[in-house]
């Protein structure tokens, strides 16, 4: 949550309604992502009054996948409901996402699949899920929709950084674990303003390169960067075989400027499948207790 101080108090009584008549144990974890507003004064106030709200507060603005990080490292549930603070998702889809994920899944995505949002939002969302379906073959309509159930194992099991929040059913689809979908509901901002705008579509896009390298080339990172790499190569290598023979009858070849393209397509070709395989494979393998985040204050 970032600067959402108007909303806590209602989302807090709307949580505690859903979650004390599923009569199971609960905690509810709220992270503030560097709000500038009194955002982490009414979560002090919360935490005061009800044992039950545990909250974490970073040290500046990093973005939905370190608050996601930071709160799936604090809760202690073996079933974790993430939801944004906008009261745009409702609290009383829990119990759905929970029924659902107990039928043997291992993440249940929610799907707005009626949104309270401008076209300005949706039409580059609806491209945006269709594009990373296609892509990572994860049969889910709405990537985007913060409101999910995972079983713990999954949280443990995926690193997040950058824009990868976007992702987490594709890389869990990726792994082998069990995921589906529901319809939820979806209401108008209340209070604040969106954080939507085109960077974000743009760190989507990258990040989206970046999944398909993970989910589908990571295991064999060869079928992607070896023929890109390979083709460059062998088409400077031909560059310079004909120069070659030209040399060889006489003729001049040390002013030409297709002498410098074939040497530089070589080189290129052989940086693509070194370089580019080495540094998507040290991304892909990075320690996934790394934190790309520092925790100003825990309320527990």
């Amino acid at each position: 949550m970032l600067n959402e101080e108007k909303g806590l108090e209602t989302l807090h009584a709307r949580l505690k309604d859903v979650l004390e008549s599923l009569a199971r144990s609960y905690e509810i974890v709220f992270v503030d992502d560097g709000s500038e507003d009194d955002s982490w004064l009414v979560l002090e106030r919360l935490h005061a009054k009800d044992k039950t709200v545990k909250a974490v507060q970073l040290g500046r603005n990093s973005g939905k996948a370190a608050a996601l990080s930071a709160g799936f490292k604090n809760a202690k549930g073996k079933v974790v409901i993430t939801m944004d603070a906008d009261l745009q998702d409702d609290p009383e889809e829990i119990p759905n996402l929970i029924k659902k994920l107990e039928e043997g899944y291992d993440l249940i995505a929610g799907w707005r699949f009626k949104r309270a949002d401008s076209l300005l939002k949706i039409v580059p969302s609806k491209i945006f899920n269709w594009l990373t379906s296609l892509s990572t073959g994860a049969e889910i309509h709405d990537f985007n929709c913060g409101l999910k159930a995972y079983r713990r194992r999954v949280i443990q099991d995926i690193r997040l950084y950058g824009e990868m929040h976007r992702y987490i059913p594709a890389l869990a689809h990726w792994k082998g674990y069990a995921i589906s979908e529901i319809r939820v509901g979806h209401h108008p901002r209340a209070y604040g303003r969106s954080k939507f705008g085109p960077m974000r579509i743009l760190r989507g896009l990258t990040d989206l390169l970046t999944v398909m390298f993970l989910t589908r080339y990571m295991e064999r990172p060869l079928h992607l960067f070896g023929p890109i790499g390979s083709l460059l190569f062998l088409a400077g290598l031909i560059i310079n075989i004909y120069l070659g023979t030209l040399w060889f009858l006489g003729e001049g070849i040390g002013s030409r400027p297709l002498l410098l393209l074939g040497v530089m397509l070589m080189l290129i070709g052989f940086q693509i499948a070194s370089a580019g395989l080495i540094g998507e494979m040290i991304i892909g393998t990075r320690d996934k207790n790394e934190a790309n985040y520092f925790i100003k204050k825990i309320l527990d």
